[in-house]
């Protein structure tokens, strides 16, 4: 390591922003498996698309499968996922771009750690709030269904923790909200964040 050195180029992350006409940052969404994260960064970025806001979404699963596929699920290599995902965030936010970023992220002290390498003001913490039995009750991939007949192991919420985030910046409550409505809740949080160079 002690003979990487950065190499700085003349074009700058402010003078990229600039360029796109609008703020770039990470929106976060935590929250259990099945509580809806996906779909509301999906309905989010479609509203943002709707702005010609430059936009890029990045998914678990789909992570899982390239960049990450050599992680397994222990603690050490879900953090290990977590700071390779918030390593990616940090480059897409310096390319100029909104990142929309869908992952449980269990652990409050990872979630610390990605805060910490993207920039606390480019880090929006989106907490997908619902019980887990809800998430049992849609189980929309029979995941749940496999962590209980012991054939997944280390299922955040049945055989790993998930810590809820202690000051997110959104919180949404899918029992209580329709899809609609939190995705208003988020874009009022967001859109004067996003204009500030309009």
């Amino acid at each position: 390591m002690n003979n990487i050195i950065p190499q700085e180029y003349d074009i700058t992350a402010e003078m990229r922003q600039k360029l796109k006409g609008h703020e770039a940052f990470v929106l976060w969404f935590t929250g259990l498996s099945g509580s809806g994260k996906s779909t509301l960064a999906n309905l989010a970025e479609k509203n943002l698309f709707l702005q010609n806001i430059h936009t890029y979404t990045l998914d678990g699963d789909n992570i899982r499968g390239g960049l990450n596929n050599n992680l397994g699920f222990s603690e050490e290599d879900r953090s290990e996922n977590q700071r390779r995902i918030a390593e990616v965030c940090k480059l897409f936010v310096d390319a100029g771009i909104v990142v929309i970023a869908a992952f449980i992220a269990p652990l409050e002290k990872d979630r610390e750690m990605m805060r910490k390498i993207i920039g606390e003001d480019r880090f929006i913490e989106i907490f997908v709030d619902t019980s887990l039995e809800e998430c049992e009750r849609r189980d929309v991939k029979g995941l749940y269904k496999k962590a209980r007949a012991g054939e997944i192991k280390n299922f955040t919420g049945i055989n790993a923790p998930y810590e809820s985030p202690k000051n997110p910046d959104i919180t949404i409550k899918t029992e209580e909200l329709s899809i609609n409505e939190a995705v208003i809740k988020i874009m009022d949080f967001i859109n004067p964040k996003i204009n500030r160079r309009k």
